[in-house]
């Protein structure tokens, strides 16, 4: 940098004078012996920065060397005020620039140069207080932005040195006040938190706690937040048991909880129950509070919070404690395992499934395994020194984020005579078109005359040179979902239901996808299983006397009713609204008919052979006619009002895709349920689909489902569950409502045993709690996590689908891919338009058309994933321009259900092998996984013709995040890169779902949307390349070092894009993992960089569709 004459200050701008007073430092930084006019000028900056936030700006913004010169002067100056003066301007930068100024003086060696001034600074006997004080409270903010910032003060002895300072000056406020700051910031370091323990620092700060006082309370605050901070530590942990902290951290808290009389220390209060949060964490911490009393006490003080707002944060603290504490109990099972068992063609060597299998008939796999082994006598704990280094060891269930598996070894790929067996699924690229009805007959002028005989080899789009499948880019789509989960087991209920000519005064259900279709209920008839007849006469309809259906019986479920409630006028009224409602794509097929899904029911195969049909699938579902937001959250839904006794409701799930196992009634209108495992397998319980019956209007019902995995949920950030109304179906309302309130999903007491979580003990299953309200007496209603979507609805609609197309302009094929390991087929559709006509130049044309493939489903829990497929498959066979310039321009190869067993016996997210199936696209088993061991066959074939698919999505749905994004296989590929680069200005978020609960019609629409972004590669004129820079591998390792967090054992996600909940509520699947508030605040302070913007207000490896 040029060296700067010393210009009069008043000729010059606020601009050019920061400017020209850094450029004086920089110029006396090599001459030491200057001292007098470095603390002038550092006096002057200090000033600017003081009073301009356009100078503070300035120092901070990209390219300055402001930083630079001033920490380099405070390395190199031996001038104590010059000293001084430099901490107070960087003082001034990192309290009014927020988070993003306090990184950027990390990444200029800050905290190093910071700590080592500190060192030098002991030195000194005494310590200078002001240079103490300034070095502290600069350290305490900028170290939890310094990733090594705990290793970087052990190196240094700064943890002894702030200890020291503490000990030597307790009565010196001041300076013990940054000093603790400081003290927090080192022990969320686990190392240097047992370090610090041994060193007499839990002990140091009961000295500082104590009863209620009026003075001095900041330092408490601080101290409290600081313990806390140091009770995470296990070691640390049984040093406060050891020496009766509990006993005293309960009696401090009950002191001030009486004399807070103002509530104006609530933040002291709830420190005191943070720490106590901390140290119960341990077995032995449990056990001293509980022998404490305190339960009794948190519970009384709880009590006497509630009437008062704003002290929630501690009755919600206080709950997280006593249920921590509360004794962990076993699920009321026998057998974690499958209620149904399918007994498999090949046992797995290893893996879950091998050990499900090798297990001894008599072990409990159900026991409480909730003391695990934390309180051996271990004074050094295994604990790593970045927690970045443990998110490593943990599963992605999302997206692949170890870059040395985005490349995978090439293994041994199938031989070409092998891949053969799929040219029959491919006829498109060699039929001639000669025996088909097309629209155009005249000639049109080419090349060759005659028909053309032998392949026509065409170039496409994305040809690779070699034919191996495993270079092939595979996106992931992802929507908010819900989870999955198995069957059910309970008392089964049956409807019998007749079909008539309909009259004037017949009450039937006009289900609109399904004009004519007519349904009508009557009263109980006792009537054998095997066939439903109807031969009781009822005032709402006539004798009918047929077998509903013939061959294999299927049933529908019996409404108790006394006849159709009759509706008034206001309601015909609403009946015309929906018919206009349903009549938004007036071009497509009608996809739902009742008959034909009885019929493709008797052919799907169940592992519990079911043989009832749920009304939801044979009625059918319309989405309703208005939007349902988010529902408002409000506080304290944990504790709730016990419901006034009622009837016994009855349950049943024995239908496809239903799952619900045992239901224990826990109070008069209270109902603990829980569901099934998936087959083959002893967890993944979240998918949930199950009957009520016998219930009465306007009483409040209690459900919770209490053996769930997921430790989060979209329950907890306005989701509501799904119930279907048989009565409103049969008064023209046939749609799946968002229903129930008081919804809360948090960590429960009964403990998972080690097989169930992995090897890993003491885990804690989670509730979903909701309350409903029916409002019909005696109706059928069923409830769901998502909108079910089954796999005979599936069948149906395909049929549906090929006899409503119009063979001279739509190619419309239906296959089957493969058989499952029950027997189900697996559907494979190809859609693209028909050749204008059988000559050569049509037909080459068609040939050329570049593959999509795409394919949904593989977990049955994201049943929106199906949905989104659904709107997909019938955009792309209407009527619409743009549907026909899509099927012109790209040759649709899809699988719309990769897992249909898993889906018809209510699997979360296995199949009947037990396994993901989207972990096993590596090395498919084809006698394990035919699904996929066949579909990524058919992607070989395709690669070894030369015809690699130019895009393959594979649509899902995800439990905890809203809106729709895109997974590559890697963030580099997530990010688009193209001949034509679609960056974030292409490609935008459609805010018209913000705020709304998706229902079926915004999924179907979104599967449209999809194949509307398909027609930008159009404008690709040669094929997709991947040829990405080199700087984009570094920007990944950055995304995933900065913005990683390790959120469950084993779930590995980029960070939640949901707010600060207002409740606190314990759905973390570790205790002791949360962030202290103050420190998660200041993360909350970071301002992206210009790069970062780019794909900011998400997670970095999001891609909205437009």
């Amino acid at each position: 940098m040029s060296k700067l004459k010393v210009i009069p200050e008043k000729s010059l701008t606020n601009n050019s004078r920061i400017v020209g007073l850094l450029a004086q430092l920089e110029k006396i930084n090599a001459e030491p012996s200057e001292s007098d006019t470095a603390r002038y000028v550092t006096s002057k900056i200090l000033h600017l920065a003081q009073s301009q936030e356009k100078t503070r700006r300035e120092m901070t913004a990209k390219g300055s060397t402001g930083m630079e010169i001033l920490l380099s002067t405070l390395e190199n100056t031996k001038d104590l005020q010059t000293t001084l003066n430099i901490l107070s301007i960087l003082v001034e930068l990192v309290s009014a620039g927020g988070g993003r100024r306090v990184s950027f003086l990390v990444t200029k060696g800050g905290s190093q140069i910071l700590l080592q001034l500190l060192m030098n600074a002991s030195k000194e006997s005494p310590p200078h207080e002001d240079l103490m004080v300034q070095i502290h409270s600069i350290l305490a903010k900028i170290g939890p932005k310094d990733k090594k910032f705990g290793v970087k003060a052990r190196i240094n002895g700064a943890l002894n040195i702030t200890l020291n300072l503490v000990k030597q000056n307790l009565q010196n406020h001041r300076l013990v006040l940054p000093c603790l700051q400081l003290l927090r910031v080192y022990s969320a370091n686990s190392v240097n938190s047992v370090s610090l323990g041994k060193n007499g620092v839990v002990e140091l700060m009961f000295k500082i706690i104590g009863p209620f006082s009026k003075k001095n309370s900041s330092l408490i605050k601080v101290a409290l937040d600081t313990l806390a901070a140091l009770l995470k530590s296990k070691t640390n942990a049984r040093r406060a048991v050891d020496r009766g902290y509990v006993q005293v951290l309960l009696t401090i808290y009950v002191d001030w909880h009486r004399h807070d009389n103002r509530h104006r220390n609530m933040l002291i209060r709830k420190g005191i129950l943070q720490s106590l949060k901390s140290v119960t964490n341990i077995k032995l911490g449990r056990k001293a509070f509980i022998d404490a009393n305190g339960m009794k006490i948190l519970y009384n003080t709880s009590q006497e919070c509630l009437a008062v707002r704003t002290l929630d944060p501690l009755v919600n603290t206080s709950s997280l404690i006593m249920r921590k504490c509360f004794p962990k109990n076993r699920l009321p099972l026998p057998t974690i395992k499958s209620s149904f068992h399918f007994q498999l063609p090949v046992i797995p060597v290893t893996g879950p499934v091998a050990q499900l299998y090798s297990l001894p008939p008599e072990v409990d796999d159900v026991v409480d395994e909730s003391d695990d082994n934390d309180d051996i006598d271990v004074e050094a704990e295994n604990e790593t020194e970045n927690e970045d280094d443990l998110d490593q060891n943990f599963k992605n269930d999302d997206i692949e984020t170890d870059i040395n598996k985005l490349k995978p070894q090439q293994e041994p790929g199938r031989t070409i005579e092998d891949l053969k067996m799929y040219e029959h699924l491919f006829p498109e690229l060699v039929d001639d078109f000669q025996d088909y009805d097309l629209i155009s007959k005249e000639p049109k002028p080419f090349v060759f005359e005659g028909k053309v005989r032998g392949p026509i080899v065409v170039p496409t789009a994305g040809e690779e040179t070699s034919g191996n499948s495993g270079n092939l880019r595979k996106v992931v789509m992802k929507e908010n979902i819900s989870s999955k989960e198995d069957e059910g087991e309970k008392k089964s209920t049956f409807m019998d239901l007749a079909k008539e000519d309909t009259k004037d005064n017949d009450r039937t259900l006009q289900q609109q996808p399904a004009p004519g279709f007519t349904a009508e209920v009557k009263k109980d008839c006792s009537l054998p299983l095997t066939v439903l007849t109807c031969a009781k006469a009822c005032p709402h309809m006539a004798t009918c006397g047929n077998v509903l259906f013939e061959g294999r019986t299927v049933q529908l479920g019996k409404l108790c009713c006394t006849g159709v409630e009759t509706e008034d006028d206001e309601d015909t009224e609403s009946n015309s609204s929906v018919e206009q409602a349903s009549v938004e794509v007036p071009d497509g097929p009608t996809l739902h008919d009742p008959d034909l899904y009885i019929e493709i029911v008797k052919n799907t195969k169940s592992v519990p052979e079911y043989s009832e049909v749920a009304y939801p699938d044979y009625f059918g579902h319309v989405p309703p006619p208005f939007k349902e937001p988010i529902l408002e959250r409000p506080y304290g839904v944990q504790s709730y009002t016990i419901p006034e006794e009622g009837d016994i409701l009855k349950f049943n799930s024995k239908f496809e895709s239903g799952n619900l196992r045992k239901v224990i009634q826990i109070r008069k209108n209270e109902y603990d349920l829980i569901l099934n495992s998936d087959i083959n397998s002893n967890h993944y319980h979240q998918w949930f689909y199950f009957e009520v019956s016998g219930m009465r209007p306007g009483v409040a019902y209690r459900f919770n489902i209490i053996n769930c995995e997921k430790s989060n949920s979209q329950f907890n950030y306005g989701m509501q569950p799904l119930m279907y109304s048989v009565q409103e179906a049969l008064n023209a309302r046939p749609w799946w409502i968002r229903m129930g309130t008081d919804i809360c999903y948090y960590k429960n007491h009964f403990s998972r045993s080690s097989v169930a979580a992995g090897g890993q003990k003491g885990k804690s299953y989670y509730t979903i709690t909701f309350t409903v309200s029916f409002p019909h007496k005696d109706d059928v209603c069923y409830f769901a996590y998502h909108y079910p979507y089954t796999y005979s609805t599936l069948q149906m609609h395909l049929q549906k689908l090929e006899s409503a197309h119009n063979p001279q302009q739509i190619y419309f094929r239906k296959d089957v891919l493969c058989e499952t390991l029950s027997g189900n087929s697996c559907p494979l559709v190809t859609i693209t338009a028909m050749p204008e006509s059988n000559y050569y130049e049509h037909i080459c044309h068609f040939r050329n058309r570049p593959y999509v493939f795409l394919s949904a489903r593989v977990h049955p829990g994201e049943t929106n994933a199906s949905w989104v497929m659904k709107g997909t498959l019938e955009y792309l066979m209407s009527n619409n321009p743009t549907a026909q310039s899509l099927r012109e321009s790209y040759i649709f190869k899809i699988v719309p259900m990769l897992n249909p067993d898993g889906v018809i016996n209510g699997n979360h997210r296995c199949s009947l092998s037990g396994e993901d199936l989207n972990r096993q696209w590596q090395s498919p088993n084809p006698d394990l996984h035919p699904t996929i061991y066949h579909a990524k066959g058919l992607l070989q074939y395709l690669a070894a013709v030369k015809r690699l698919p130019l895009v393959y999505c594979d649509y899902h749905g995800h439990s905890r995040k809203k809106n729709v994004f895109m997974y590559g296989c890697s963030i580099k590929e997530t990010v688009w890169h193209t001949n034509d680069n679609a960056t974030s200005c292409d490609v935008v978020e459609d805010t018209g779902y913000r705020g709304l609960q998706i229902g079926t019609r915004e999924l179907e629409e979104m599967g449209a949307k999809f194949c509307v972004g398909l027609l930008r590669l159009k404008r690709l004129t040669s094929p997709l390349e991947y040829n990405l820079p080199s700087s984009l591998l570094d920007f990944e390792n950055d995304l995933i070092e900065s913005s990683c967090k390790v959120t469950s054992p084993t779930t590995y996600v980029l960070d939640e894009d949901e707010p600060r909940f207002l409740e606190e509520v314990d759905y973390s699947a570790e205790s002791n993992d949360e962030l202290d508030i103050e420190l998660a605040e200041n993360v909350g302070d970071y301002e992206p960089s210009a790069q970062e913007e780019v794909l900011s207000d998400s997670e970095l490896s999001r891609t909205y569709l437009p």
